[in-house]
């Protein structure tokens, strides 16, 4: 019993972790943090296997709350070198005329972040997003419909403050 849980673990890893770790490395822009987010989630998992009715969507909502927790950390990165150098009257570049979508994506409440990373950046389609979060397929429209609209809202508004 044990011999055959262990060879369907390795076997799932092998199948989705170059998946998910490439799903990450696009989320966070770098290998190394993509990785460690990849093999958290898998840690996680590891942790509940025997409870985990869903591996797949475990490991990929896993690592969405992770890389959430990812853009949080450097979100607070950001804004304490903003104060030290305006503290320093040092100027930084205009942050507001870049608008960065995944800081977009990051401020979206996680009923429509979630739909969002799995449908677009992992590319899920409508019907397995709904199994993965437990919702109606027409929910799951709904919601991504919704964080389309707040996302053009935002960015439309970030350009027309850079201009």
């Amino acid at each position: 019993m044990k011999r055959s849980r262990e060879k369907a673990a390795s076997e799932l890893f092998a199948a989705l972790y170059p998946r998910l770790a490439g799903w990450c490395r696009r989320l966070v822009d770098d290998d190394g943090t993509a990785h460690e987010i990849a093999s958290e989630a898998f840690t996680r998992l590891w942790a509940r296997w025997t409870s985990v009715a869903e591996p797949r969507g475990f490991l990929y909502v896993t690592a969405a709350n992770l890389v959430r927790d990812h853009w949080r950390k450097l979100e607070r990165e950001r804004r304490a070198l903003h104060r030290v150098t305006s503290e320093a009257a040092v100027r930084p570049p205009d942050e507001q005329s870049d608008p960065s979508v995944r800081l977009l994506v990051q401020s979206l409440p996680e009923r429509l972040r979630v739909p969002i990373l799995l449908h677009y950046y992992a590319d899920m389609p409508i019907r397995e997003v709904s199994a993965l979060t437990g919702r109606k397929e027409g929910t799951v429209k709904a919601d991504l419909h919704a964080a389309r609209e707040l996302l053009r809202v935002h960015l439309r508004r970030s350009l027309d403050h850079s201009s």
